[in-house]
């Protein structure tokens, strides 16, 4: 191990995020360029088809390639110090209605990862999990990390035996990593048209005027944790030497759908169009992610409250439908 430690002194460290162009992703890519890391980023061809400024950073690489093709992964993982994965080929609501998907390319795509991560001497692999769903129905809340993991729905299982194979790795070939259990991620970059993420999908209906579905009677309350905070959680675990190796990354609170409702009218000055439809099955009715392994073996805690988050979020929100309206007007010259 020594002469690996020794290598890297004087030498800039090379991270690769699988799945750089994703909402969490590039945020991800931003921060670590900040901080003078050399980024590789991975994601299929087709996605992001909007390049922000930091893809045009001299410290960026971009490696074009599909996760469960093992050629394109080895490309992407040569000379590389750190591998963020943050690739899911699923969502937890569709991953039931197709598990052999789910485990071909999410599980076996991931334990392909690691057997070359292993041969590239690759140091540290850093995996986004699910707070959300790995844990299944709570018992307690807030969920600490040793509360038992019963997933209800395949995304979760998948997660939970990428986790698995990840400790397994470690006690075999010595692949250090870190698994970040993330409640739900909100903030700029978010798509409000993906389906994820409730925060994003209500305020894109707010400000459009349209109606909006809430499952159940809005009572059910959720862990919301804003991009930035991710991020810090992320990069503080590049250098984590803590025995502890599975973090919840949440805001430690929970909110129920009506409150979060409240907050993005107060802050757009627009009433949503609430429309209450029958609660589905597979929602548990609370989740609230317990953060203290992370701020005690990370030293991390979350900075951004849920208002101020949603503040930011909204402005950007706001200024990129003003642009989208923008282009489709200018958008028949020519």
């Amino acid at each position: 191990m020594h002469n690996h430690a020794s290598r890297e002194v004087g030498k800039r460290r090379r991270c690769l995020v699988l799945g750089g162009r994703g909402f969490i992703g590039s945020h991800l890519i931003r921060a670590l360029l900040a901080q003078g890391f050399l980024v590789r980023c991975f994601d299929r061809p087709q996605l992001g088809v909007r390049v922000g400024s930091e893809f045009k950073h001299p410290n960026l690489e971009r490696c074009d390639g599909d996760f469960v093709n093992p050629l394109d992964v080895s490309h992407a993982l040569e000379g590389v110090d750190i591998c963020f994965h943050l690739v899911s080929t699923t969502l937890p609501k569709s991953s039931n209605a197709d598990p052999v998907f789910d485990v071909e390319t999410n599980l076996l795509g991931t334990v392909r990862l690691l057997t070359q991560a292993v041969e590239f001497g690759v140091g540290k692999v850093i995996f986004v999990s699910s707070g959300g769903t790995v844990y299944g129905v709570p018992r307690a809340v807030p969920l600490a990390e040793t509360h038992p993991t019963e997933p209800v729905c395949s995304y979760g299982i998948s997660k939970l035996a990428i986790e698995k194979y990840l400790a397994l790795f470690h006690q075999q070939h010595g692949l250090d990593y870190a698994v970040l259990r993330l409640a739900n991620p909100f903030g700029e970059g978010q798509r409000a048209d993906s389906g994820q993420g409730a925060v994003a999908v209500f305020l894109g209906r707010i400000l459009k005027g349209e109606t909006l579905e809430v499952w159940g009677d809005g009572s059910v309350i959720r862990d919301y944790v804003y991009i930035e905070d991710v991020v810090n959680a992320l990069l503080l675990s590049i250098d984590c030497k803590d025995d502890e190796r599975v973090f919840n990354i949440g805001s430690g609170r929970g909110h129920s759908l009506n409150e979060v409702l409240d907050v993005l009218e107060r802050t757009v000055g627009q009433r949503a169009i609430r429309r209450y439809r029958p609660a589905r099955s597979f929602d548990v009715p609370a989740s609230v992610l317990s953060i203290e392994s992370a701020r005690r073996s990370l030293g991390w805690s979350p900075k951004v409250g849920f208002d101020e988050g949603v503040e930011r979020f909204a402005a950007w929100m706001k200024r990129e439908l003003a642009e989208q309206s923008l282009l489709a007007v200018g958008g028949c010259s020519g």
